[in-house]
């Protein structure tokens, strides 16, 4: 069907603000961007003046949830090889890419070793064939310097980027906590935030020796930060993201022993917060994910320490994220690179733009319509959320995935 989305603000690269134009599409890709665009055989899709903007693709989910990534925008996702069993055969990845579709497409990361026990590694090349399009270290950080390396060599020569968890585990094995004031007065098992920085300066002294690609999944502390910093000088092929749990709220969100703040990584100092928000607008960070994952209440109303760690973060992504383009961090435009573009190019998805030849995945956005999170309420299989009771603005009024109305 070819389809006229007409009376829109429409989200056009390289532009800060949403220009006056119309967007043809035919079947699920793209045909025209513009004013003038011939309406002969299209149906007409009336925006009613609200933001026309790209799907979300999220990046590094670890349930497909149909419900809550339609409710907050979200065409696709990347889903993390955490799974049961483990994605770390080609025959995982061609199961999980069918889960969602046609109005969800799910892009399974290959496991970068097998059962991600950090010892051998999996069949990647065989998991690039079944669809694959990068590989990750799933929830732990590979301690082995060989075998990451031999990973990295491995992938260059596919040319599959590699997402990886930042966290050096003979820190971090029992901790469940940022060191520091706020577990020290709670009496909580705590590692230093230098894990992250000892994890991402080995991973990157690899990138160097390597060439790959290496996605940094979640860069959340200052020391961090710097040392990606480092590596975009010089040229090296890594990107980073982040969450908006550790763009707005820091440990002191634990206080309580409030379970549903308990993440991996954990949430951090003001200080290091305050850091994340200062490589958002540099442009330090490349992505920003949900890190969705809901854990219902046998699993999060638990003693502190016994808690499954994760959020369901599908829903509140955009609304959340809005927030940075209202304090002036970045203009919107810039929020789709890090929401929609980048994970795309990561993923080499022709998805996250709307250009011609593009996916047509789009959503359209009320901006200010304002709403409240609320954890009885949400559409996510689990409503594990830190941002209960927060009032927020911008909700999803319809979504478009392939050119297709959902």
């Amino acid at each position: 069907m070819k389809q006229l989305f007409t009376n829109a603000h429409v989200l056009v690269p390289g532009s800060a603000a949403p220009q006056p134009v119309s967007v043809g599409t035919d079947g699920d890709r793209i045909t025209a961007v513009g004013s003038e665009i011939e309406q002969t055989d299209h149906n007409i899709v009336d925006c009613q003046a609200t933001i026309l903007t790209p799907g979300i693709i999220d990046l590094g989910v670890f349930a497909i949830d149909k419900p809550a990534f339609h409710y907050g925008g979200i065409t696709r996702a990347a889903l993390m090889p955490d799974q049961s069993p483990v994605l770390d055969l080609p025959a995982m990845i061609k199961h999980n890419a069918s889960e969602g579709k046609p109005d969800l497409w799910s892009h399974p990361l290959a496991a970068a070793t097998k059962g991600l026990n950090g010892t051998e590694l999996a069949e990647i090349g065989l998991m690039k064939q079944a669809g694959a399009r990068a590989v990750a270290t799933g929830r732990s950080w590979i301690a082995d310097s060989g075998i990451m390396l031999k990973l990295l060599h491995y992938c260059r020569s596919l040319d599959m980027p590699v997402i990886v968890h930042s966290e050096d585990s003979g820190l971090t094995a029992n901790a469940v906590a940022t060191a520091g004031e706020t577990a020290t007065r709670l009496g909580l098992s705590s590692a230093p935030a230098s894990a992250e920085a000892l994890s991402i300066a080995r991973d990157i002294a690899l990138v160097r020796e390597s060439g790959a690609h290496v996605h940094f999944r979640q860069v959340t502390t200052a020391q961090g930060l710097d040392l990606i910093r480092q590596a975009k000088a010089e040229e090296l092929p890594v990107t980073c993201g982040i969450t908006p749990a550790h763009l707005f709220l820091s440990d002191i969100a634990i206080s309580d022993f409030r379970t549903f703040a308990k993440l991996s990584p954990p949430l951090r100092s003001e200080e290091d917060r305050l850091a994340c928000l200062q490589a958002i607008a540099d442009g330090t960070i490349d992505v920003i994910a949900s890190g969705h994952d809901p854990s219902g209440p046998e699993d999060k109303r638990l003693p502190f320490a016994e808690a499954d760690s994760g959020m369901a973060g599908a829903e509140t992504l955009l609304a959340l994220s809005l927030n940075l383009v209202r304090d002036g961090l970045v203009d919107l435009n810039r929020l789709f690179e890090l929401l929609s573009a980048t994970p795309a190019k990561i993923l080499g998805l022709e998805a996250g733009q709307i250009s011609e030849g593009y996916e047509a995945d789009l959503i359209l956005i009320d901006l200010d319509a304002p709403w409240q999170v609320d954890t009885r309420k949400m559409a996510a299989s689990a409503g594990n959320t830190p941002f209960d009771k927060l009032p927020v603005q911008g909700r999803v009024r319809a979504i478009y995935k392939g050119g297709k109305a959902l």
